[in-house]
């Protein structure tokens, strides 16, 4: 089939009959500036130049990719990616949060798996936009929030990206500073972690979807041996702290904190299914994506949980004293035994982490490259790097407050994750029902949705919803306030209603006003 045969079927799948041409003006005007600036020039003929000696760079960046052009991995590919971007050592911080606010076992893991379960549903979704647009999750988006709104939603994507990777390197450092008998300053594991990360992260999507078909095997097998090791200490019937409204609280809390971690992946997750083709049954995107999330995501958080009920909650001697002490670095050497054993595990698990800061790291400069024409114009490599270095100074500036930041950072996530999986939803299944997308007006502002009803459902479900119904150590909002002393999450679902509402109403105004 001739390549203009292919982007006409493209084109119909998703419901655009107007004659299709792909269009290419984000990246020639990219060209365009490379060709002006000297140093520009001299880093696209670098990466060209690494494309050619090493193969599977990825030169392409935030372009759409044409259907004639895309080289789709095996489907069963997408459920494996989420086996190593969740079963990882940085995972296991959120299960122990659930005995720290003073849950019991059962009662963390309910939390975690329904959190893990509702926060899945918005990944899953976004993820299916990929294959049937051929674009990076981020760019999809200008379909709703428009030229200039996506770069709102770029920016938060960076941030989403960075504050997962500040936790990975945290326990990394930890994990390292361990292995040495902690001799080697935290620091010194931190800046280790950033550099392989963003060296495999350089690659791009082909090696990366390798890479992470078989890199959780070893792991999973680590923390399996690691939770049989821990269990004669677990003590499941051993009473959490809180009752009454403060139990409602901590487990409202505990089960956004989840949400948050399990919906993060919302604005990434297409990044690696755009190679797909558009012909791709949408269900089996959907089905890959929600138990590729939910099933490791829910192994690495149980056994957090378990870990934090010995170390906290039944407060075993050995492991309170480490975890005080040491954080889950130290946690952890003290779980495995004998001491050769675990120094071994503990330098193997840390490269677990790999698979989740590669992913980070890839689709952060991606992000960065949609914020104009001059960023466009930078290499993916050049910004992955920047991202790199400034998570690595964050992680360094942070890795003592390691469950404050996980617990303040990443439910903050939620209320953007879910308000922009809804706006998604409904231009998707709503506006876009019968006109379907134009695959020409990627790259063309005066053809995309001015973005002005997305971003004020955005605002509203996150200020009017999220700031009201967050739950942080630095504030609790007047309705989270109606949980107990220390409140409980629920801005997650404010920012949910409040989004669902304004959108519709926004659009539907933004569509007779502007006929687009």
């Amino acid at each position: 089939m001739e390549k203009a045969d292919l982007e006409s079927q493209a084109a119909k799948e998703v419901g655009d009959t107007s004659d299709v041409e792909v269009g290419n003006i984000e990246q020639i005007k990219a060209r365009e500036i490379q060709h002006k600036i000297g140093i520009l020039r001299s880093l696209r003929k670098g990466e060209e130049w690494l494309d050619a000696k090493l193969g599977g760079i990825e030169t392409r960046g935030i372009d759409r990719i044409p259907e004639a052009e895309k080289q789709p991995p095996s489907l069963l590919n997408i459920f494996l990616l989420w086996w190593s971007l969740n079963v990882h050592v940085g995972v296991v911080p959120l299960g122990i949060l659930g005995p720290e606010f003073g849950l019991s076992l059962n009662q963390s893991v309910a939390a975690s798996v329904v959190g893990t379960l509702l926060g899945a549903l918005c990944t899953a979704f976004t993820g299916t936009l990929g294959p049937k647009l051929g674009m990076r999750a981020i760019v999809t988006s200008r379909y709703s929030f428009g030229w200039w709104g996506a770069k709102l939603c770029s920016v938060l994507n960076v941030l989403v990206g960075g504050g997962f990777a500040v936790v990975n390197y945290v326990v990394v450092g930890q994990i390292l500073s361990a292995v040495s008998d902690y001799k080697m300053s935290i620091t010194v594991g931190i800046v280790i972690i950033a550099i392989i990360s963003y060296v495999i992260s350089v690659f791009g999507f082909r090696l990366i979807h390798t890479f992470e078909k078989y890199s959780w095997i070893g792991t999973f097998i680590l923390m399996c041996v690691l939770i049989g090791q821990a269990a004669p200490h677990v003590q499941p019937s051993a009473p959490g702290l809180d009752f009454g409204l403060d139990l409602a609280g901590s487990f409202l809390s505990i089960l956004a904190i989840n949400f948050s971690n399990a919906s993060g992946w919302c604005s990434i997750a297409s990044d690696y299914y755009c190679n797909y083709p558009a012909s791709t049954k949408p269900w089996k995107i959907f089905a890959l994506s929600f138990w590729g999330v939910v099933i490791p995501t829910t192994f690495s958080i149980v056994i957090g949980c378990c870990l934090g009920n010995a170390a906290v909650t039944a407060a075993y001697p050995p492991y309170a004293d480490a975890y005080d002490n040491h954080g889950l670095g130290g946690l952890i050497r003290e779980v495995y035994h004998p001491i050769g054993w675990s120094k071994f595990c503990l330098v193997m698990l840390t490269f677990s982490v790999l698979g989740n800061n590669i992913a980070i790291n890839y689709s952060s400069g991606l992000s960065l490259q949609l914020l104009g024409h001059y960023f466009h114009a930078v290499p993916r490599f050049i910004w992955s790097l920047l991202v790199a270095i400034v998570i690595a100074v964050l992680a360094i500036a942070g890795q003592q407050h390691l469950s404050t930041v996980v617990s303040n950072f990443v439910s903050l996530l939620g209320y953007w994750t879910v308000s922009f999986t809804i706006i998604l939803l409904i231009e998707d299944k709503w506006f876009r029902r019968v006109d379907g997308y134009n695959l020409m007006a990627w790259d063309q502002p005066s053809m995309l949705p001015l973005g002005a009803a997305a971003v004020l459902a955005l605002l509203t479900g996150y200020l009017a919803g999220g700031v009201t119904g967050m739950a942080q150590t630095w504030y609790i909002g007047p309705i989270a306030k109606k949980f107990g002393g220390f409140g409980g999450d629920v801005g997650i679902y404010l920012s949910a209603v409040l989004t669902a509402l304004t959108y519709p109403i926004a659009r539907t105004i933004e569509k007779k006003k502007s006929g687009r």
